[in-house]
């Protein structure tokens, strides 16, 4: 089943409070916020990834990150478990929960929704990155359904609108990754109105996780010279949230 949206009939929800939270976050994001901080690009086995939600979550409170999200393909299924876990968690761990509001291990970890749609922008197939949306609204209901969107749904300016329109904050991933330069992509995704850029990243897949040394100036300057907000995580596949694979 193809799925339109007239960009011009969808209800926009207001930006929801969770995404005003990672606004905040976004802007004070630099190159060493990832992966021991914030991490806003993981997948689980819900998608791609090799983790279980509940095997993620053990290393988000093992790093003790502050906040992150769990971008797994074209679903919230991870976001769901993980969500369920960490409730969990803090009910069967009083004293620990107490420990780390006195500072001994920092902050219970911030979970936010997120997800990771593949879309078209200048005719090339990108990855857009949406985080704190209401995953229930009409808007963004059809993009999470396990598979990618076809037809005009999976033009960028339709997945953007979607993100925002269920309060949601819209973010191009990894803008160096695609055949066309990030140079090119970004200002074409900023006149589209995303939100933000996926800055800090490492492309390169190094055993020490670090923004890689050769794009990451170049996507800094685009995004401070377009306005966008930026991010970082290291889009795990694999069994470690400190590396890609």
């Amino acid at each position: 089943m193809v799925v339109t949206h007239s960009l011009s009939t969808l209800i926009q929800l207001p930006r929801t409070g969770d995404a005003e939270m990672l606004r905040e976050i976004f802007t004070a994001i630099d190159a060493t916020s990832c992966p021991y901080t914030y991490n806003f690009h993981m997948h689980t086995a819900c998608s791609d990834g090799k983790l279980t939600p509940a095997g993620l979550m053990e290393q988000v409170v093992d790093i003790n990150l502050s906040a992150f999200a769990i971008t797994d393909h074209h679903t919230v299924k991870g976001y769901q478990q993980a969500k369920a876990w960490l409730e969990d968690w803090q009910w069967r761990n009083p004293t620990s929960l107490r420990s780390r509001q006195r500072g001994k291990g920092g902050a219970v970890p911030r979970l936010f929704t997120g997800v990771e749609i593949t879309a078209l922008l200048a005719e090339t197939e990108v990855h857009i990155l949406g985080y704190g949306f209401a995953p229930a609204h009409d808007a963004i209901e059809p993009y999470l359904r396990s598979y990618a969107p076809r037809g005009d749904a999976k033009l960028a300016a339709a997945v953007i609108a979607a993100i925002q329109a269920a309060g949601g904050i819209a973010v191009l991933a990894h803008p160096a990754r695609y055949r066309v330069s990030a140079k090119t992509l970004i200002p074409i995704a900023a006149a589209l109105g995303i939100d933000g850029v996926e800055t800090y990243y490492a492309y390169a897949n190094p055993e020490d996780w670090v923004p890689c040394p050769r794009h990451t100036p170049t996507v800094e300057q685009l995004a401070q010279d377009y306005g966008l907000l930026t991010t970082c995580g290291t889009d795990t596949h694999g069994p470690s949230l400190l590396r890609r694979l």
